[in-house]
């Protein structure tokens, strides 16, 4: 598939295809409403428009990738709402069928990303973002509905699984692939062997698929 990238905007490359196949094999997207989280150039909002999406909404927090996301469309005539910000603003919409997500998640030194680094960078373990999406998924969803979320397993996919269920969905990884480091796991190598998410040497990662499906109300903890 070929995108417009607007600069600081991530490329779609092994993980975004990965989920796109895992989107697929989903046949509630079919009809439903999607959206899709940290949408980026828009690829996999274009790949839910492929499988019959009814409606289709991206969210990120840059305004050159919700562009990005706009012309892609645009091009293949795509109707899609755009909105600007943190996926917690959807909250505020109508929940969705399916929701599709490929948050930042590679473990860096300091609190967040800046600029293009944004699209990856997660906190030292990784998580700062995966933690809030795993916890907010499934109000996003209908009774019913689908949610699916890459990352690595560098980055805990054990962890996502346990939250998830905490929150009153059914998750389980539906795809996985190992792919060799890009250049942002290159040039980090040793700081991640250093603080043990990797092993000396190592030069690929796993990524994983999972799928969140809301099988209930999410769990309140009780305040006494």
């Amino acid at each position: 598939m070929v995108v417009i990238r607007a600069p600081r905007v991530y490329r779609p490359q092994e993980d975004t295809w990965l989920l796109a196949r895992a989107l697929h094999e989903v046949p509630s997207v079919r009809g439903g409403r999607v959206l899709d989280v940290c949408a980026g150039t828009g690829a996999l909002t274009m790949a839910a428009a492929a499988a019959g999406a009814g409606s289709l909404t991206a969210v990120d927090l840059s305004w050159p990738a919700l562009m990005s996301t706009w012309m892609n469309c645009r091009l293949r005539g795509i109707a899609v709402k755009l909105l600007h910000g943190d996926f917690g603003s959807a909250l505020r919409l109508p929940r969705f069928d399916v929701v599709v997500a490929n948050p930042p998640y590679v473990p860096a030194e300091g609190e967040g990303g800046h600029g293009a680094a944004r699209a990856w960078d997660a906190g030292p373990d990784g998580r700062s973002v995966l933690d809030r999406l795993c916890a907010m998924l499934p109000d996003l969803l209908t009774d019913g509905g689908v949610g699916l979320i890459v990352h690595s397993a560098i980055s805990d996919h054990q962890r996502s699984l346990e939250q998830l269920g905490r929150q009153g969905a059914s998750a389980q990884v539906v795809a996985t692939g190992t792919v060799p480091f890009g250049p942002v796991m290159r040039s980090r190598a040793g700081w991640l062997a250093a603080n043990g998410f990797i092993s000396p040497g190592q030069h690929e990662e796993e990524l994983v698929v999972i799928r969140v499906d809301r099988t209930s109300s999410p769990v309140v903890a009780d305040p006494a």
